[in-house]
C-alpha cells in the first residue's frame, strides 16, 4: 500500500515497451533452445539481460544508476517473506516425506478417490482449505503436494492435477477475508472488505462453476491406468512406511495455526519440526536410512532429519513409479525458484525505476473511452504488470492507484475496480513462470507453468469473465453520490 508510482516525463510509451519486447523475444528464443530446461538457469540470466536493456533505456532518459539499484533493492526486500517461505516449504516437504505424512495422505487419498472424481474433488478440497487459511501458497504446500502425488499414482497427468489444485486454491484465496490480496484490492480501490467479497462473488461463482463442470467432463472422458494399479501402489506404500491416521495431526496443526492468523513462517517452522518429531516415532528405519546409520541414536536422528530438511532425500519402494514421487529436494531444491524470483525482481525494479510501469499503465488508461474500455484497460494493465513487474502485489497496487480516479469520474462504485483487480491481477500471477507466484507454485508442486497453464481454468477464465460482465453491463454498480 505504500508503493510509490514512479513517473518519468522523459520516457514515452515506445521507449517503455522496448525492454518488454526485448525480454519476450529473448525468453521465446531461450525456451526454443532449452525447452523445459530453460528454468534451470538460462531464463534467469535472460531476465537480467532484460533488466540491462531497461537500464540502457533509463540512462537515455536521465535515470541514474543509483536510483535503479535502490528500486531493485526495494523490490527484492519486498520478496523477503516469500523467499523465506520457499525455504521453509522445502524443509517441510522433506520432514513430511520421511515422517510418512505425505505418503499417508496419498495412501488414504488413493483409497477414497478415483480418476473420475479426482479433479473436481481436488478443486473443492483446495478451495475449502484456501478459504480457511486465506493462502493459496499454504494450500499448495500442504494438501496440494499430496494431491499431486495421488493424481500421479492414479495416472492423471501432473499438469492436469496441478491445474485443479491451483484453480481451487486461488478461488479460496480470492474469496477468503483472511487473504492478503483480498484485503489489499479494496484498500487500493477505496471500498470495504466484505462489500468487495460480496461483489466479487458475481464473477467468481460462475467462473468456479464452469471450472468444476469442465473438470467433471474431463473426469468422465479421462483414460488412465491408475485404477488397476491402485492395490499394488497401496501395498508398496504400506510396505515402505508405517501408515497411521495419527500422522494427520501434523498438517491439521499447520492449517489450524494459519487459520488462527499465525505468521506463515512460524506455522511452516512448526510443521517442519513436528514432521521431524513424528519421523523419529513413526518411521525410525527411514530416519536411519537417510542418516546412513545402523542404529537410531540422537546423532542419527539429528542427521536424518537435518538431511531431509536441507538436501535431496528419497525413499525407495518396490514400485518404481513411487520412487520419483517419494523424493524431496529440501531447502536446496528451492534455490532454483529463489534464484528465478530474485532475477525477476531485478527486472521489475529497473522497469519501475525508469518509470516504464507508470508509462505503460497511463497509455492503457488513455485508451479507455468507454466503460468497457476502462475495464479492459484495467485488465490489460494487471496482466502487463504480472509479466513485467513479476509480482502480484504490484499488479494490484499500481493499477489500483492509477485507475481509482477514472472509475470515480465514470460514476462507477469502487468495488468495480477492486473486483477487476482481483479477477485479473491476483489469479493470473500464477500463469507467468517468472512471476513470484508462478515460480513458487511450479517449484512447490514440481510442475512447470507450461504444463499446468491450460488446466488452471479458473485462473485464466477469470479476466474473461470480468470483461464479459463489463461488455454486457451485468452487475456494474454505479457510484451513489451523497
Amino acid at each position: 500500500m505504500d508503493e510509490q508510482i514512479i513517473r518519468n516525463k522523459e520516457l514515452n510509451i515506445y521507449e517503455a515497451l522496448i525492454p518488454v519486447i526485448a525480454l519476450i523475444g529473448m525468453l521465446a528464443y531461450n525456451v526454443f533452445v532449452y525447452g523445459d530446461d530453460a528454468l534451470s538457469g538460462s531464463n534467469q540470466f535472460i531476465l537480467l539481460m532484460g533488466a540491462a536493456v531497461a537500464a540502457i533505456v533509463g540512462f537515455f532518459n536521465k535515470v541514474t544508476y543509483r536510483r535503479m539499484i535502490e528500486e531493485v533493492a526495494d523490490n527484492i526486500k519486498s520478496t523477503t517473506g516469500a523467499l523465506l517461505i520457499l525455504l521453509f516449504v522445502g524443509a517441510l516437504a522433506g520432514t513430511w516425506l520421511i515422517s510418512g505424512v505425505i505418503p499417508t495422505m496419498i495412501y488414504y487419498g488413493l483409497k477414497l478417490l478415483n480418476p473420475t472424481v479426482f479433479l473436481p474433488v481436488t478443486v473443492v478440497i483446495c478451495a475449502v482449505i484456501s478459504i480457511a487459511t486465506g493462502s493459496s501458497w499454504t494450500t499448495s504446500a500442504t494438501v496440494g503436494i499430496a494431491l499431486i502425488g495421488i493424481g500421479g499414482a492414479l495416472g492423471i497427468p501432473l499438469g492436469m492435477a496441478a491445474g485443479a489444485v491451483l484453480s481451487g486454491a486461488y478461488f479460496g484465496d480470492k474469496m477468503s477475508p483472511l487473504s492478503d490480496t483480498t484485503n489489499l484490492a479494496p484498500a487500493m480501490a477505496g471500498t470495504d472488505l466484505f462489500t468487495h467479497i460480496r461483489y466479487m462473488a458475481f464473477t467468481t461463482v460462475p467462473t468456479i462453476t464452469i471450472t468444476l463442470v469442465v473438470f467433471i467432463l474431463i473426469g468422465f472422458t479421462l483414460e488412465t491406468s491408475g485404477t488397476a494399479d491402485t492395490a499394488t501402489i497401496l501395498a508398496s506404500i504400506d510396505a515402505s512406511f508405517h501408515i497411521s491416521g495419527w500422522l494427520f495431526i501434523v498438517p491439521l496443526a499447520v492449517i489450524l495455526l494459519i487459520i488462527r492468523r499465525t505468521q506463515p513462517l512460524i506455522a511452516l517452522l512448526a510443521g517442519t519440526l513436528l514432521g521431524g518429531i513424528f519421523a523419529i516415532f513413526f518411521q525410525p528405519d527411514i530416519v536411519m536410512n537417510v542418516a546412513g546409520a545402523d542404529q537410531l541414536d540422537f546423532r542419527a536422528a539429528y542427521q536424518g532429519i537435518m538431511n531431509a530438511i536441507t538436501v535431496d532425500t528419497s525413499v525407495e519402494t518396490s514400485n518404481t513409479e513411487l520412487n520419483d514421487l517419494f523424493s524431496s529436494g529440501g531447502m536446496y531444491g528451492m534455490l532454483g525458484t529463489i534464484w528465478l524470483i530474485i532475477c525477476a525482481m531485478v527486472f521489475g525494479g529497473v522497469m519501475d525505476a525508469i518509470g516504464a510501469l507508470a508509462t505503460i499503465s497511463a497509455a492503457l488508461l488513455k485508451m479507455a473511452h468507454t466503460v468497457f474500455g476502462l475495464f479492459a484497460s484495467t485488465v490489460a494493465t494487471c496482466l502487463a504488470l504480472n509479466v513485467t513487474a513479476s509480482d502480484q502485489y504490484l499488479a494490484l497496487v499500481v493499477p489500483g492507484k492509477m485507475f481509482k480516479q477514472a472509475y470515480q469520474d465514470r460514476d462507477l462504485a469502487p468495488e468495480n475496480l477492486s473486483r477487476t483487480l482481483e479477477d485479473s491481477g491476483t489469479v493470473t500471477s500464477v500463469l507467468v513462470p517468472w512471476n513470484t507466484c508462478g515460480a513458487y507454485q511450479s517449484g512447490v508442486l514440481g510442475v512447470s507453468v507450461a504444463d499446468y497453464f491450460v488446466y488452471a481454468i479458473f485462473n485464466w477464465l477469470s479476466p474473461f469473465m470480468t470483461l464479459f460482465f463489463a461488455a454486457f453491463q451485468i452487475k456494474i454498480r454505479q457510484l451513489v453520490r451523497k
